[in-house]
């Protein structure tokens, strides 16, 4: 692969700490320089100089930058980094609100610069299983994608409600799962933890391509679900992405001997199968797709999450935020 790439990173949170760990290991990659104005109280660092802003970064001479800064400064970063000629992956979601994904967007295409938007889900083997298996047709027909991200309220939050936090997670992968854009959504939402953001949302619609979807997303639930169904002519896979695991539970075609159910056309269970599967930490994933596409590996570009995708997701998430407040439904 020839000589090593420099990567810096700024934001040194939560995130910011796993994403200095892989960086940290990385082949053919060199953390070289970290940044954080508010210092780093995590030790992320791990010895190297904490930089206060993005300009002293760029000026150590990077080849490309890993943005886990909170979600409102991910704008005026972006645009540094892209004004220097310097490739990026921002943590999602892309941005606060459409315009400034749409710039961000915009600019990383018009220089040439790889721009990739850290949509993790998409890196979860259970889901890119998933994904393979539905693209093989081993389910035919795709009726229905439902998801359930629920758990205790993170501390890591503070910008951003759990629509643009959590939900952007199943607005994306329920977008690459189908191959296909969302067309109408329609969204409840709810506060309960005295923030002005919302904490519960229960979001349903359609994909262009007909598929009928619905996402239940909080963090008011005491537990922690990451679940994604996938219902179709053949069957339904149900994903837990939590643990990686994957499992199929079969439409069984079982002739009825009863006679006043025998008109009637369902479905009946038949096999069950949880597949077993490598399963490599999808973090990792993530960043080796990225690095190879900006050392230009052929075939890498196509698997990192654009920003035109990431735009896609801003906009799904805008109109749930605002379906729930016009309580009507949102063509997009």
């Amino acid at each position: 692969m020839g000589k090593k790439l420099r990567a810096g990173l700024v934001g040194l949170g939560m995130m910011g700490r796993h994403h200095a760990r892989v960086l940290s290991t990385l082949e053919n990659v060199e953390l070289v320089a970290v940044s954080d104005p508010a210092g780093d109280k995590h030790g992320v660092a791990a010895g190297r100089v904490v930089l206060s802003s993005v300009s002293e970064l760029i000026k150590v001479g990077v080849d490309y930058v890993m943005v886990a800064a909170p979600t409102a400064f991910h704008e005026e970063i972006a645009l540094q980094l892209a004004d220097a000629g310097i490739h990026a992956l921002i943590e999602k979601p892309l941005a606060a609100d459409i315009e400034s994904a749409k710039k961000i967007a915009d600019i990383f295409k018009s220089k040439g610069l790889v721009g990739a938007v850290g949509h993790i889900e998409r890196y979860n083997p259970a889901l890119q299983q998933l994904r393979n298996r539905i693209n093989q047709g081993e389910l035919g027909a795709v009726y229905q994608i439902a998801t359930r991200r629920q758990g205790p309220f993170p501390a890591r939050i503070a910008d951003v409600g759990v629509v643009k936090d959590l939900a952007t997670h199943d607005i994306d992968l329920t977008s690459w799962v189908a191959s296909s854009k969302y067309s109408i959504i329609s969204a409840q939402t709810i506060s309960k933890s005295g923030r002005p953001h919302e904490d519960m949302v229960f979001a349903t619609g359609r994909l262009e391509n007909g598929i009928m979807i619905n996402h239940i997303v909080n963090w008011l639930t005491p537990f922690k679900e990451r679940l994604t169904v996938v219902t179709g002519e053949k069957g339904s896979f149900v994903a837990d992405t939590l643990n990686a695991d994957l499992t199929f539970y079969a439409n069984a075609s079982i002739d009825t001997q009863w006679e006043s159910l025998a008109a009637f056309r369902g479905v009946s269970e038949g096999d069950v199968v949880r597949y077993a599967f490598a399963k490599p930490e999808p973090l990792k994933v993530e960043h080796e797709a990225f690095r190879d596409a900006v050392l230009g590996i052929p075939g890498a570009l196509e698997k990192i999450v654009t920003m035109e995708a990431g735009l896609e997701t801003v906009k799904v998430a805008s109109a749930i935020i605002e379906s729930s407040q016009k309580k009507e439904s949102i063509v997009l």
